[in-house]
């Protein structure tokens, strides 16, 4: 899940001033989740511009904003409305902005901060426990990834700040993950000598290096 957050109101009309009228683009999968551009956000948003002066075009839900070729498919379906309007406005993750960006010959205004990717506890709980750094560790540390979820990214062991309690000194509402890491390997029985002074490698930064990309070719079904 892709957690996005909306930009200030202000930030928003500053952005689109200039611009007299606008087609809004939501999403219809995490952005619908983390309630910033789903089908009430954006009506909500074509309302709220409304009030300011703006004229709104017309506006899309699509079903995953960051499917380059169906976002196409379907603002050419728009191509009327959308040609009418000065901007398009994204109310979907920094990629979704990008895949319609793809397919208009328009100012494209993103209307969301990109914040992470999340794990999902409960609706609407969502927590950062991957950052998609490419060489996942997290076998070596009982299922758990200290890159991530230490603030300090640290490897080879806690950093000595933890709290009598057992949380975080950078951040007192989280756990430290250190010592959610040998609750863990306490439990599983196994991989204590991560905590039995073993130090880990530093890690190779090189290998995720953006932009990166990845194309295979669709398996074939009989």
């Amino acid at each position: 899940m892709i957690i996005t957050e909306q930009k200030p109101a202000e930030e928003m009309l500053e952005m689109l001033a200039g611009y007299d009228s606008v087609f809004i683009v939501g999403c219809g999968e995490c952005a619908t989740e983390c309630q910033t551009g789903g089908e009430y956000e954006v009506n909500e948003m074509s309302q709220r511009l409304t009030d300011a002066g703006k004229i709104i075009t017309g506006t899309v839900v699509p079903d995953v904003t960051c499917q380059v070729l169906d976002v196409g498919r379907l603002l050419r379906k728009n191509k009327e409305v959308v040609a009418a309007a000065d901007a398009v406005l994204v109310l979907a993750c920094g990629a979704g902005a990008q895949a319609v960006t793809e397919s208009v010959d328009k100012p494209v205004i993103s209307g969301v901060n990109t914040l992470f990717l999340g794990d999902t506890i409960r609706h609407g709980q969502f927590y950062e426990w991957c950052s998609a750094c490419g060489d996942c560790v997290v076998d070596e540390f009982g299922g758990i990834c200290p890159i991530t979820r230490c603030p300090k990214g640290q490897v080879h062991g806690p950093c000595g700040g933890t709290t009598d309690d057992g949380k975080c000194e950078v951040n007192a509402d989280n756990d430290c993950v250190w010592v959610l890491i040998q609750e863990r390997v306490e439990k599983i029985g196994e991989g204590m000598e991560v905590l039995a002074g073993a130090h880990h490698e530093a890690r190779d930064y090189s290998i995720h290096q953006g932009p990166a990309s990845r194309i295979f070719e669709p398996r074939r079904t009989k």
